[in-house]
C-alpha cells in the first residue's frame, strides 16, 4: 500500500538534495533526477512545496517520461491537508544561486573575448586601410 504524506510533509523537501513533488494526487522523490531533468533542477524547484499537476502538464511531457515516473514514486498526498488557496511560495535560494552561476560565467566569458574581437577586428581595418 502506497504511504500517505501530509502537505505539510512534503513542503519541507525543497532542495536539490531533497526535492519532493506533488502531480495528480501523487508524491514523487525527484532528489535522483536533478542533474538529469532537460529543464534543468530549477524548474523541479521552481514545482516543489505546491501542487505540480499543472506546471507538469502545461509542459507537454512525453509518454516515456510519464512512464519514468513510476520509479520516483513514494506515496499519495493526503487530499484533506493540502491548502484550498495556496500563496506563492518562492523558490529556494539554490535556484537562484544556480541561474546566477551560469550568467557569472557567461559574463567572464564576454569580458574576456569582447575586447580580442575588437582588437582583431582594429588589426583587419589598419591593414585593408593601409593597402589602399
Amino acid at each position: 500500500m502506497a504511504k500517505l504524506y501530509s502537505f505539510e510533509e512534503v513542503s519541507k523537501h525543497r532542495s536539490i538534495k531533497d526535492c519532493w513533488l506533488v502531480i495528480e494526487g501523487k508524491v514523487y522523490d525527484v532528489s535522483p533526477f536533478m542533474d538529469d531533468h532537460p529543464g534543468g533542477d530549477e524548474v523541479l524547484l521552481s514545482s516543489s512545496g505546491k501542487d505540480a499537476t499543472a506546471d507538469f502538464e502545461d509542459i507537454g511531457h512525453s509518454d516515456s517520461a510519464k512512464e519514468m515516473m513510476d520509479k520516483y514514486l513514494i506515496g499519495t498526498i493526503d487530499k484533506s491537508t493540502v491548502p484550498t488557496k495556496r500563496t506563492f511560495v518562492p523558490p529556494p535560494p539554490q535556484v537562484v544561486s544556480n541561474a546566477k552561476k551560469g550568467s557569472d560565467f557567461t559574463i567572464k566569458i564576454l569580458q574576456f573575448v569582447a575586447p580580442l574581437l575588437i582588437l582583431g577586428l582594429a588589426f583587419i581595418v589598419r591593414s585593408y586601410t593601409k593597402e589602399k
